[in-house]
């Protein structure tokens, strides 16, 4: 990976020569389908790529891009050049440029395994092949040669040769056709990351979408073995839904013809905002009954993507310094889209509940950053895609929203398009045009909430008099940056029938270590104080002394949903930090968990309560803490309306924390039929879910697994079985997944990603122990030898973190400390996994003190 950086410094210098006219870029793809794979090296394709760019200072040099096994001809502007010597592996040298240059490289480029540049993903269910590209930040130079950065924009036309009775889609429509090959028109000057190609036997379906004189074509692509599944007429309905809201809201139309979406296999993202071509991981084509917290997901997702082809497409940052300029805004409008247009109008309960616990979670790690991000290289860049640049964007945007106004924000959004269409911009362009229609010094706040890092915390202190009336109510905040806070503090009181309701609500500036919110004085003495009310700021929430012990008694009698999920999400930071004893957050759960009306929240909750009990626990209680969890569960389960998505969601936690022979015999019944719970339909889906937490208990071995495989002998299949098969509790099998992600780079990368999933099991901490030794002897070779993708998961994967003490802290110091020159991109890595388990130690402290 080194050799395939580009610093930003590079980046600059090279803006400031090249300018770049267009691309031709013409692609064989008929080997895909060849049936001997290469003895002597990867499976290649062959890629010619004509580039016209001009350079503002005639006999300079600079480089082009291109990461492929093989080139077999450089010519520029006529003159041939000798690929050994100008090419290194990733850098095509150019030397003695003129004011208008012609390149065109002949290159033979490696299909992918790793969801990296062009992926090819062989069908088991039918052994069709299928193939689809996937660049950002700079992956389109393993497909072909070019300028891979954000601020060359330049307009492309595609040509692609396919095998016999393949369709293939790219950013533009199809303009012709001859024979195996297509043409497609010419796009807008768009960045390389942000081009595409889709290429198989793909199952397509088509719309349109008509506002005015504006016609859009629409289609819907997938896997020709997910089309019985594939609810298209739903995508589409969300997609016209999205496109009703943007150009009504932006005023600029949808700017790049076509609007293709393809749902593709071992995709590495939720989705990337290709102009015309987006694609999406096809896990949301849903092959079993899900919940409509899935649906949701699935329409943000699709509104995300959609919000980019003006934040992101449109104009692009100049460098990924500026990344949030695209993902924060898409990530804010996801949810703003869902709430101002489609049925899920509880979104901003989502945001508070899943979105904002993943910045939080950033923003507490030593590599937090700002949001306006210090990103030095392409590695760097990678890692930046992570919940400050899009989850605590997006909160710091709806801030911003409270602070301008709406209609302030949405003009500067359109002045912003108009004025930048098809560039590339920084943060001051932004924040100008902010200042200019809301009037307000962006300048102090853009200091405060994208410039500095790092989370507060707001607590409320409320005194009283004899008599049960609030004489102040002051808001205290901590934290090493304190920021101004635009508030709502909501006073709840107990209702005669028991339910938690809001009685007063006053909004307030917060800013320094001490704020009084006057408004407030006068009021009766609350049961509950919940500050930031409606989510208005982002900050962790804390609690005064009666507002928690309100909290355990009534939490499931708050009446409102976004109320609830916010004292529900409070309570987790204060497990995080240690504040509050695992067993508590897990006794809160169990009391309250059964009245949770929105299944989004109490998807989290399962899952931070199996964490809660799996590492922050004190290990003395976990195997007492999971028997508790999956009593609750089962008890849920037994009680939830039959056939309903509680049912669904109740019966999926008790299979993740099933802790007794009772609980595998039933799921066993369950599988087989001899069991059965009035209104659960225990669909394929499902029994995969059953059987991990079997198999990760020897309560089933290798032949079943194999059987539930030729049941469902499918992509989706494979990736479960292999999951299932690593799980296994045998020192043998730890072995083999071990060898198969370590030694060998034989598995894609979803598979990958399945048997380190599988590996993985927290009761198996014994049996894993023994890698602890042998993951940091590796980690720098795995970084030096993989793709930046497959680094990850490993690095974040294999981490010995369920080695939870105080020597595996040691032995990662004594990493960073022995290996202070390595990959900064790696050292940061291993920080975040080391911090967690720290975390987890404090957590664990805290619950010991409690026992």
């Amino acid at each position: 990976m080194p050799g395939e950086n580009l610093s930003r410094d590079e980046a600059r210098e090279r803006a400031e020569l090249l300018s770049v006219d267009g691309y031709e870029v013409v692609l064989d793809l008929r080997s895909a389908v060849d049936e001997a794979e290469p003895a002597d090296g990867p499976r290649t394709f062959r890629s010619v790529t004509t580039v016209r760019f001009r350079a503002a200072a005639p006999g300079a040099s600079s480089f082009a891009d291109l990461i492929a096994p093989s080139v077999n001809s450089v010519t520029l502007n006529g003159r041939e050049l000798d690929p050994a010597v100008v090419f290194d592996g990733a850098r095509i040298a150019l030397d003695g440029l003129a004011s208008e240059n012609v390149l065109v490289v002949d290159a033979d480029c490696a299909y992918s395994r790793t969801g990296e540049g062009m992926h090819r993903f062989v069908d088991p269910e039918d052994g069709e092949v299928y193939l689809y590209t996937q660049y950002e930040p700079a992956d389109a130079r393993r497909v072909y040669a070019n300028f891979e950065q954000p601020d060359l924009k330049a307009p492309y036309r595609f040509e692609v040769t396919a095998p016999e009775g393949w369709q293939v889609w790219s950013n533009g429509a199809e303009e012709s056709r001859e024979g195996q090959t297509r043409r497609f028109a010419e796009t807008a000057p768009i960045s390389t990351y942000i081009t595409c190609v889709v290429a198989g036997p793909y199952h397509y379906v088509t719309d349109s979408y008509t506002r005015g004189d504006l016609t859009i074509p629409l289609g819907a692509i997938c896997r020709k073995g997910l089309a019985k599944h594939f609810d298209a007429d739903e995508v589409f309905l969300v997609t016209k839904q999205g496109f009703d809201l943007f150009h009504e809201i932006f005023d600029y139309p949808y700017p790049f013809g076509k609007y293709d979406q393809a749902f593709v296999p071992e995709y590495n993202l939720g989705a990337m905002e290709n102009p015309g071509m987006v694609t999406f991981r096809e896990e949301y084509i849903f092959r079993g009954k899900v919940t409509q917290a899935s649906y949701e997901r699935r329409a943000n997702t699709i509104l995300h993507e959609m919000a980019h082809m003006w934040f992101g497409d449109l104009v692009t940052m100049k460098w990924w310094d500026d990344l949030w300029l695209k993902e924060s805004f898409a990530d804010f409008m996801g949810s703003f889209a869902l709430v101002e247009a489609t049925r899920f109008d509880q979104a901003w309960v989502t945001f508070a509940n899943s979105r904002k616990a993943w910045a939080y979670r950033a923003d507490q790690l030593p590599s937090t950053h700002p949001i306006t991000a210090d990103i030095r290289d392409l590695e760097d860049a990678k890692l930046n895609f992570d919940g400050i640049t899009y989850a605590k964007g997006a909160a710091v945007l709806k801030q911003l929203v409270a602070y301008v106004g709406r209609d302030a924000f949405l003009e500067g959004a359109r002045r912003y398009f108009k004025a930048n269409a098809y560039g590339n911009t920084t943060l001051d362009d932004l924040l100008s045009v902010l200042a200019e229609v809301s009037g307000r010094d962006m300048a102090e706040w853009s200091r405060a909430w994208l410039q500095t890092a790092g989370v507060n915390a707001l607590t409320p202190v409320v005194t009283c008099d004899a008599g049960g009336r609030v004489t102040e109510l002051a808001v205290v905040q901590d934290g090493d940056e304190l920021r101004p806070h635009r508030v709502a503090v909501g006073l709840y009181r107990l209702d005669p029938d028991g339910a938690l309701v809001r009685y007063a609500r006053a909004e307030a500036d917060v800013a320094g270590v001490r704020t009084v919110v006057g408004e407030l004085t006068g009021q009766e003495k609350p049961a509950l104080v919940l500050v930031n009310d409606e989510d208005l700021t982002y900050c962790k929430i804390r609690f005064d002394e009666a507002s928690l012990a309100t909290l355990r008694s009534h939490l499931g009698s708050v009446t409102d949903p976004l109320s609830r999920a916010l004292c529900w999400s409070a309570l987790w930071n204060l497990t995080r930090d240690g504040l509050m004893p695992a067993r508590d957050f897990v006794s809160l759960v169990v009391a309250h968990a059964g009245r949770e009306t929105d299944v989004g929240v109490l998807q989290m909750l399962h899952a931070q309560a199996l964490t809660a009990v799996t590492r922050y626990a004190a290990p003395d209680w976990r195997e007492q803490g999971g028997k508790v969890l999956a009593a609750c569960a089962l008890q849920e389960l037994r009680f939830a309306e039959p056939g309903s998505e509680h049912q669904l969601t109740w019966a999926r936690f008790f299979a993740a924390g099933a802790a007794t022979e009772g609980d595998f015999q039933l799921l066993l019944g369950l599988l087989e039929g001899s069991a059965r719970i009035d209104g659960l339909e225990v669909d394929q889906e499902l029994r995969w879910d059953f059987l991990l937490p079997l198999a990760a208990h020897g309560a089933i071995g290798e032949e079943v697994l194999a059987a539930e495989l030729a049941r469902d002998d499918t992509a989706s299949g494979k990736r479960h079985q292999v999951r299932c098969l690593a799980a296994r509790p045998s020192a043998a099998v730890k072995d083999q997944a071990w060898a198969a992600v370590v030694e060998s780079d034989a598995l894609s990368n979803a598979l990958v990603e399945a048997t380190i999933a599988g590996m993985q099991q927290s009761s198996q901490r014994k049996l894993l122990a023994p890698y602890t030794e042998p993951y940091f002897a590796v980690i720098e070779r795995i970084w030096a030898d993989r793709s930046i993708q497959i680094g990850m998961d490993v690095v974040r994967g294999l981490y010995p973190s369920l080695q939870d003490s105080q020597e595996t802290l040691d032995a990662t110091d004594a990493w960073l400390d022995a290996h202070a020159d390595a990959a900064p991109a790696l050292r940061r890595l291993v920080l975040e996994s080391r911090d967690d388990l720290a975390r987890a130690l404090r957590a664990q402290a805290c619950d010991v003190a409690a026992g």
